[in-house]
C-alpha cells in the first residue's frame, strides 16, 4: 500500500479530469464548479489557470491544435493561446438543468463524454455521448446517473465505463472502426461494505484499471478480467475524483480531489482536500489519444 503525496495545494472545489499531454509534457486538469482549466508542468512546478466561463467537465488534446472540452453547454474547442472557447455541438440544449462531466477520446480519436443533472437527484437524467471527427454527436448510453470514468483496452475491443451511482465498472464490446458498443456487463462490482463510489479512472499498459473513489480516500488498481483488487494508493483527501498516468515514462499517477460541501471539522480533518496529489507507480500508463477533429 502506498500513500499519495501532495503536489499542489490547489484547494479545488471539484478537481477533475487530469490528462497527460505528451506534446508539451504537461498535465491538464480542471475545477468543474469554478469554471477553471489548469495547466501544470511537474518539471518546473509552473502552473497556469484559464477561466472557461462555464462549468467544465473534462479536457482532451486536439490533433489540429489546442484542446477540446466538455462544458456545461456541450462539446467545445479551446485555444489556450488566447482563451477562446467555441461550442462545437450541444446535444442537450433542451436540458438546461444538465451539464457535461467526465470523458476521454477513444483509440480512433472520437471524444466521449457524459452528462448528469446539476442537482444530482434524478439518477437517470444523463446520457453518454460521442463526438465524431466531423462534429456530429451520437447518443451512446441513455439513463445515466453520474457519467464518469471511461477507457479502452490495448486491443481496442473493450470499453470500460463508470456510472457512479451503480457502484460498478461496466464493460462493453467496442468496435474501433465504427465506435459501436454492445454487450454491456459488469466488470467490477463493489461489495456493500466497500467505502466510496467509483469516480474517474485510467488504464495502464497491462489493461488493468486505476479507479478513484469519491468518499473512499483512495485509488484502487483492479484486474477487470477477474474483478480482483491488485493494489491500492491511499489519498489524504476523501473526495478522490480522477487520475492519470503521466511523466516521462508514464509511471507518475496524478490524482485530483475535491472539497465540495466540506466545512468546519470535516474540512479540518483534510486540509488539503481539493489538492493535486501524486504517486510513483511501477506500471506504465498509455498515451492519451487526442480528438481527431
Amino acid at each position: 500500500m502506498t500513500t499519495a503525496t501532495l503536489l499542489l495545494d490547489a484547494q479545488a472545489t471539484l478537481g477533475e479530469g487530469p490528462i497527460w499531454d505528451q506534446r508539451d509534457n504537461i498535465l491538464w486538469w480542471i475545477d468543474i464548479n469554478e469554471h477553471k482549466l489548469h495547466r501544470f508542468d511537474p518539471a518546473t512546478h509552473e502552473k497556469e489557470t484559464f477561466d472557461v466561463g462555464q462549468r467544465v467537465g473534462t479536457v482532451v488534446p486536439r490533433c489540429s491544435g489546442g484542446l477540446m472540452l466538455a462544458v456545461q453547454n456541450g462539446f467545445a474547442s479551446f485555444d489556450p493561446s488566447n482563451g477562446s472557447l467555441r461550442i462545437v455541438a450541444d446535444p442537450e440544449s433542451h436540458l438546461p438543468e444538465n451539464r457535461f462531466n467526465d470523458g476521454k477520446c477513444d483509440p480512433a480519436g472520437r471524444f466521449w463524454a457524459g452528462t448528469l443533472e446539476l442537482v444530482e437527484e434524478n439518477m437517470q437524467a444523463g446520457t453518454l455521448y460521442c463526438l465524431l471527427e466531423n462534429g456530429r454527436v451520437k447518443a451512446k448510453v441513455p439513463n445515466v446517473g453520474i457519467s464518469n470514468g471511461i477507457v479502452w483496452t490495448s486491443d481496442k475491443k473493450t470499453m470500460y465505463y463508470i456510472d457512479t451511482p451503480t457502484r460498478r465498472v461496466d464493460a462493453f464490446d467496442y468496435d474501433n472502426d465504427t465506435g459501436a458498443i454492445s454487450n454491456r456487463r459488469p466488470a467490477i462490482e463493489l461489495p456493500d461494505d466497500f467505502v466510496g463510489y467509483p469516480d474517474g479512472m485510467t488504464i495502464d499498459a497491462e489493461d488493468n484499471l486505476w479507479v478513484c473513489f469519491w468518499g473512499g480516500w483512495r485509488v484502487v488498481r483492479f484486474d477487470p478480467a477477474t474483478g480482483q483488487q491488485l493494489s491500492r494508493i491511499d489519498v489524504p483527501a476523501s473526495q478522490v475524483t480522477a487520475c492519470a498516468l503521466g511523466g516521462p515514462e508514464l509511471k507518475n499517477l496524478y490524482i485530483t480531489t475535491a472539497r465540495r460541501d466540506l466545512k468546519g471539522t470535516a474540512l479540518e480533518k483534510e486540509p488539503h482536500a481539493g489538492g493535486l496529489f501524486h504517486a510513483k507507480v511501477d506500471i506504465a500508463g498509455v498515451p492519451a489519444t487526442a480528438y481527431a477533429g
